[in-house]
C-alpha cells in the first residue's frame, strides 16, 4: 500500500471559497468564522490521538452490518484489530448505541463507549464519545466499521496530514476510482484542488464530461470513509446546521466544506472496498481467499 500526499506545502493563510448560490453577505460570514477558527489552531501541534469506530446495528440498507461474519469473525472485530496497528493512534474504542454490538467488541476485548440512538451520522457519535472519555485528544479518527481490511498505514497518513495542515480541520483518503463503480452511488467520488484540498464530494461521477461516459484517460479519485477531525472542531460540527447540499448527497463532510473551512485529502493505493451491503459481503470474503487473508 503506498500513500502519497497530493499537494505541496501547505500556506500560511487560507482562503474562503464562496459557494455557488449563497449570498454575498452570509458567505463572507462563514468565511471570517473559519479564518478566526485556523488562526486559534495554527500554533498547536496535534499529537494526542484517538481511534473511535463508530458502529449502529440499524440500518437501511443491512441491517446488523457490523456483526455480520468475514470468515469467520465479526466484521468490527476484523476493523478494530487493523486499527489496533496503526502507530499514530494513542487509544482505540468502539462507540455505539447497541447492546449487542457492545458485547460482542468487549469479547474480544475493545474498550466500548455507549452512545445515544440519537447520533445522526458518525461523526455525531464520535463527538459524543469523545466527550465520555477522560483522557484529552487533539485529533480524533473516524474509523468506519465497514472497512475490515483498512490499513494501517492509511489511518497513520490521514493523521499526519492533518498535523501538517494547521489550517484544516478534517483530512481524509481517497484512491483510484476503478471504471466499474463510476455510477454506483454507495461509491463516493471526490475532487482535489493542486495543494491537496477537497473541493467536492459525490455520489455521482465527479467531474461529469459532455459525453456522459466514463474518461478512461482521467485519474477519478474514490474517497474512502476514513476521516480524521481537529477535536475542537468535532464539537463544533453537531451545533452546524445541515446544508442544502450536505441533504442532497447525503454526504457528512459536505456539511465541513458547505460551512467554510478546510479538508485535507491524500491519495493511497487501497484494493479493497468497505461492505455497503449485503452482497459485498461475498466479494471481500473471494479477495481475502485469493490473497490469503483469511
Amino acid at each position: 500500500m503506498t500513500i502519497c500526499d497530493s499537494s505541496s506545502s501547505s500556506g500560511s493563510s487560507t482562503k474562503a471559497w464562496i459557494l455557488h448560490g449563497l449570498a454575498a453577505g452570509a458567505a463572507l460570514a462563514i468565511a471570517a468564522g473559519a479564518q478566526a477558527y485556523y488562526g486559534r489552531r495554527s500554533g498547536k501541534y496535534r499529537s494526542r490521538v484517538i481511534g473511535i469506530i463508530p458502529a449502529r446495528f440499524s440500518s437501511t440498507r443491512f441491517q446488523g452490518k457490523p456483526l455480520v461474519h468475514i470468515l469467520g469473525k465479526p466484521m468490527i472485530q476484523r476493523t478494530w484489530e487493523r486499527a489496533k496497528l496503526a502507530e499514530t493512534l494513542d487509544q482505540v474504542v468502539v462507540a455505539t448505541d447497541d447492546e449487542k454490538i457492545a458485547e460482542c467488541c468487549r469479547g474480544f476485548g475493545a474498550e466500548v463507549i455507549m452512545t445515544a440512538e440519537s447520533c445522526r451520522n458518525g461523526t455525531e457519535r464520535c463527538n459524543e464519545a469523545l466527550q465520555k472519555l477522560d483522557k484529552k485528544y487533539d485529533i480524533v479518527v473516524n474509523i468506519q466499521g465497514d472497512e475490515p481490511l483498512i490499513e494501517p498505514e492509511i489511518i497513520d497518513g490521514i493523521v499526519k496530514a492533518l498535523q501538517a495542515a494547521p489550517d484544516a480541520v478534517f483530512s481524509t483518503a481517497v484512491t483510484s476510482l476503478k471504471p466499474k463503480d463510476a455510477f454506483d452511488p454507495n461509491r463516493v467520488k471526490c475532487v482535489v484542488d493542486n495543494r491537496g484540498y477537497a473541493i467536492y464530494f459525490s455520489r455521482g461521477l465527479i467531474p461529469y464530461n459532455k459525453s456522459g461516459k466514463v474518461n478512461p484517460q482521467f485519474p477519478y479519485l474514490l474517497h474512502l470513509g476514513i476521516q480524521s477531525y481537529d477535536t475542537n472542531f468535532l464539537k463544533v460540527y453537531p451545533e452546524l446546521t445541515p446544508t442544502p447540499l450536505q441533504l442532497e448527497e447525503d454526504l457528512e463532510q459536505l456539511k465541513v466544506l458547505e460551512n467554510g473551512y478546510k479538508m485535507k485529502v491524500i491519495k493511497v493505493d487501497h484494493e479493497a472496498h468497505g461492505v455497503d451491503t449485503p452482497e459485498d459481503v461475498e466479494k471481500i470474503e473471494q479477495f481475502m481467499r485469493d490473497r490469503n487473508l483469511a
